[in-house]
Formats: C-alpha cells, sequence, structure tokens
C-alpha cells in the first residue's frame, strides 16, 4: 500500500493528462460528453449508513478526485462535493479488468461520478463499495501541491476556484457566508418585509457621498452610473404603499480597497414605515442574535484581532457620538472649541488634518481613527452631527445632531440607521447645506416623490461582508467575497498565475 504523492504542478503534468485524454478518445471514450444521474451528496449519503447494516443503502455521488491510496487490486480514493468528501472503494475484482486499468490512470482533479452500496471500513469510515464509476471532467492541470497549497494571496482571489478546492477553511467560509445571507433573508420575510429589486444603473448617484462608477447606454446615448445605495429607490416604495421592504444587492464605489472596503460590496438595506431608529436597534439586534444562535450555533463569538468574547446575546452599548469625542479628546468643551483648537487637538492625537477640512470633518476623523477601532463590543452610537448625513431627522433635543445610531461591533461599523427624513422642504434644504469633501448628490426626483408624502419611518443598511468579516473570523473582505476586484492579469491558457 502507498500513498501517491502531492502533484508537482509542471508543464509535464499538463501534457501527460493531454496524452492520456487523447488516448481516451482515440478508444472511443470523451470524458467531457459523459454524465452521471447522481442521488446524494456526499455528507448525506453518508449519513444513510446504519450500523450493522453494511451494503444495505445503494447510492450514486459524483466529486472531484482529491485522494488516492493505491493498493495494488484495489484503491481506496475520496472525492469532494459541494457537502464535503467521501470515501470510494474501488475494487478490481467487483468493477472488472478493464475499468479498473482505466479507473487507475485516473488523476488528482479528475471529476467522476461513482455508484455503490455503504459500508463502515476498519477505521470506522462510511465508505462507497464502487461497482461502477464514469468519469465526467478530465483535470488537464495538476491541484495545487498538497502540503504548500495555494501560498500566494493574490492566485488565492484570482484563482478561487482552485482556492476552494484545497484550502478547506477557505471554503468553510464562503459557504458560510451563503448561510448567512439566507438566513437574513428569511428572518426579514418572516416580519412581514418584502424584497425588491432596484436598478443598478442611476441617473443619479444619490443615497450616500461616494464617488460613482460612470457608463454610457449606448442605445439611449445617456451616461449612466452605477449605485452607491438602493436608499433612494427604497424609500420611494415607502411613498408608493410598500410599509417594510428590504434589498439584498450589489453596490459600486469607485473608491479605495482596504481590509474593510471593497469597490463592489454587498449592502442590506431594509426600511420600515411608522418606525424609527429606535425600532431599527430592536430589529439589528434581534436579527444578529437569531443568526448567530441559528447558523453558527452559538451567540457568542471570538474577536481575533483584540482576543475579546462577543456576546450577541449580551448588553448592547447606546452612547453618544458627542460623549465618545469628548472623552477620546479629554476635553468636556470640544464642541464649543474654534477650529484652530480642534485641528491642534486633532494633531495632539498624532492625527494629520487639513485646514481646508470643515470643522465636523476633524471631529469624525477623530472619531473614526481614534475611537470607532476600540469599539469591539455591539455599540449603537447615537446623535451623530447633521452634517455627516442629510437624510435623516433632526433631533428635537439638540438642532446639531440627527436620530441615528451607527452599529460597531469588532472595532468596524456594521450598520448605520435613521430615522428618516420624510419632510421634502426640510430634506431639500438639508441636501442644499451640505458641506465639506464629501457631498450627497441632490436626487430631484426623489425630493418630487417625498411631496406626495412619505411615513414616518426607521431605515438600515448593514453591510454583509463586514458582518462576514465578523462572522467568520476572516482577516480582510477579500476572503468573505467570492471574486474580489484585481488588477487585470496576464494569465493565459495553460499558464498559472504568478502574480
Amino acid at each position: 500500500m502507498s500513498d501517491l504523492p502531492p502533484s508537482d504542478i509542471s508543464h509535464d503534468q499538463h501534457a501527460v493528462r493531454r496524452a492520456k485524454l487523447a488516448e481516451m478518445r482515440a478508444g472511443g471514450f470523451d470524458p467531457f460528453r459523459a454524465n452521471v444521474a447522481t442521488t446524494h451528496f456526499s455528507g448525506d449519503a453518508i449519513k444513510l449508513h446504519v450500523d450493522g447494516q453494511d451494503n444495505a443503502v445503494t447510492v450514486t455521488v459524483a466529486g472531484r478526485l482529491v485522494t488516492i491510496r493505491d493498493m495494488g487490486k484495489s484503491q481506496f480514493v475520496k472525492i469532494l462535493d459541494q457537502q464535503g468528501q467521501i470515501q470510494l472503494y474501488v475494487k478490481k475484482d467487483v468493477v472488472g479488468d478493464v475499468a479498473y486499468a482505466a479507473f487507475k490512470k485516473l488523476d488528482l482533479g479528475d471529476i467522476l461520478g461513482a455508484k455503490g452500496t455503504l459500508f463502515k471500513t476498519k477505521t470506522g469510515e462510511v465508505t462507497v463499495r464502487v461497482e461502477s464509476y464514469t468519469l465526467v471532467a478530465k483535470a488537464l492541470h495538476p491541484l495545487p501541491e498538497k502540503w504548500h497549497g495555494l501560498s500566494d494571496p493574490e492566485q488565492v482571489y484570482r484563482q478561487r476556484y482552485l482556492d476552494l478546492i484545497v484550502n478547506a477553511e477557505s471554503r468553510a467560509r464562503l459557504l458560510l457566508r451563503s448561510r448567512i445571507v439566507s438566513h437574513i433573508r428569511r428572518f426579514l420575510e418572516a416580519q412581514q418585509f418584502i424584497e425588491v429589486e432596484t436598478p443598478v444603473l442611476e441617473n443619479t448617484a444619490g443615497g450616500a457621498a461616494a464617488r460613482p462608477f460612470k457608463t454610457h447606454h449606448n442605445a439611449l446615448d445617456v451616461d449612466f452610473f452605477l449605485r452607491i445605495a438602493t436608499e433612494l429607490r427604497l424609500k420611494r416604495l415607502l411613498v408608493g404603499g410598500f410599509d417594510r421592504v428590504f434589498e439584498i444587492g450589489r453596490i459600486f464605489r469607485n473608491e479605495g480597497v482596504s481590509r474593510k472596503h471593497n469597490p463592489e460590496f454587498t449592502m442590506l438595506e431594509v426600511y420600515q414605515a411608522y418606525s424609527d431608529h429606535r425600532g431599527m436597534m430592536t430589529l439589528i439586534k434581534d436579527m444578529l442574535t437569531t443568526l448567530c444562535r441559528d447558523v453558527l450555533g452559538t451567540t457568542k463569538i471570538k474577536h481575533a484581532a483584540s482576543g475579546q468574547e462577543i456576546d450577541f446575546a449580551g448588553e448592547w452599548r447606546e452612547v453618544d457620538y458627542k460623549d465618545l469625542i469628548r472623552e477620546a479628546t479629554g476635553d468636556a468643551e470640544w464642541f464649543a472649541r474654534s477650529k484652530a483648537e480642534k485641528i491642534a487637538g486633532a494633531e495632539k492625537l498624532g492625527l494629520s488634518v487639513s485646514p481646508t477640512w470643515e470643522e465636523f470633518e476633524i471631529t469624525n476623523e477623530i472619531f473614526s481613527k481614534k475611537i470607532e477601532p476600540t469599539l469591539i463590543q455591539p455599540t449603537f452610537v447615537l446623535k451623530l452631527p447633521k452634517e455627516l448625513c442629510p437624510l435623516a431627522k433632526i433631533s428635537l433635543d439638540d438642532p446639531t445632531t440627527i436620530d441615528v445610531f451607527e452599529l460597531t461591533i469588532g472595532g468596524m461599523e456594521v450598520a448605520p440607521a435613521y430615522s428618516e427624513q420624510n419632510d421634502p422642504d426640510v430634506q431639500r434644504a438639508m441636501f442644499e447645506a451640505q458641506a465639506g469633501e464629501e457631498k450627497q448628490n441632490i436626487d430631484h426626483d426623489f425630493l418630487l416623490a417625498l411631496e406626495h408624502g412619505m411615513p414616518p419611518a426607521g431605515g438600515m443598511g448593514v453591510g454583509i461582508d463586514r458582518l462576514c468579516i465578523l462572522l467568520t473570523g476572516a482577516e480582510s473582505i477579500r476572503d468573505v467575497i467570492l471574486f474580489p476586484q484585481l488588477r487585470p492579469g496576464s494569465m493565459k491558457t495553460g499558464e498559472t498565475d504568478k502574480t
């Protein structure tokens, strides 16, 4: 008995595999014209076996060949499918001389289907005793070397398909992302929210302060922007009588790339008529608590960077933005200081600020760089400066702030929420009064919709990618996106990515 050595990525292997394919075709069999009717995924098949009842259940499974143990007249191999791995036992006396000889010529990475009965080996592993098999795709390139895998981070992202095959951690993380999104959708539907789809191409890039991507529609001869938010479209639906709506959609912002930022990302936006930012607090807490319990199996996770345990079923802190700033600066009179004094205060904290910035931008730089990264436990930061968002209602007890929260967990913003502004005259005035470097574009059609009457509402955005970073323990947003944006590669067919 011997374990076949890990595949060595080389042009020789590519040539050998192509020669095997040519030999098969010359013999009248083309694997790319074959198929198999599976009855079960690997995990489901394994669950069917009953102890003491070997060879009682017949299954047909399929997957990619990832392990080969050659024992002469028999082979133990493992195939990988959507649910994981399952072992196959292929014996010459069972499948026949010709089929067994052909099976021994298979390579790691080949895709095959196999029919047989379930039994448990002496080591306790449920295995398929193969009666027949079919090769349905020949892998013309070898898989990455077994022990070193994909060591180049760029290759991991550029050739994600290989990453999913050889890296169990990546595979589990990205499958978990799908379960997280599915749970969020079911949770909201159970609360009688309606899922909708709104346009990606917009005449006005509104709903956020961000640089958009621009494109041109040839048939209409009109420039469009890829959406930077879904907010203004969804609030039009509130005007139209859809009282509870949500969208899980792709958002595009032509801005920087970092551990927490990708130019194309997934955002949940949810709006509820006759609610407010306090209603959104209840919604997000219930949603994340049940999500952790139902999907992760626990409401407690460990924050990798800080080592702290985060308990979603515990207390969620509420604190005013201004109080955090006063605490961080050690200045109870911070908001009464002059611009020059605020610049000096920020620089004293080690921050570099521009004298051209507005005062609220200087203050928010302190929050973003010195406060937010320290908020590991679930924290609702309340009553932000009104200059930061023109779409929320002004606080009744402080006209310099707005009725909003930023939910920060794990040192990053996960979900902002507002008591939505529904007064069309105030909304127009707030759009026009915007200052600073980041200003939202004025969507006049949205203002017209507001003039027809929008009910009071709470609205919230949840960054799905950031939430997945938090819940999966990923190091970067790229690790939770199947195909993150990269600079164009120079790969050609038959080449391995070297970037």
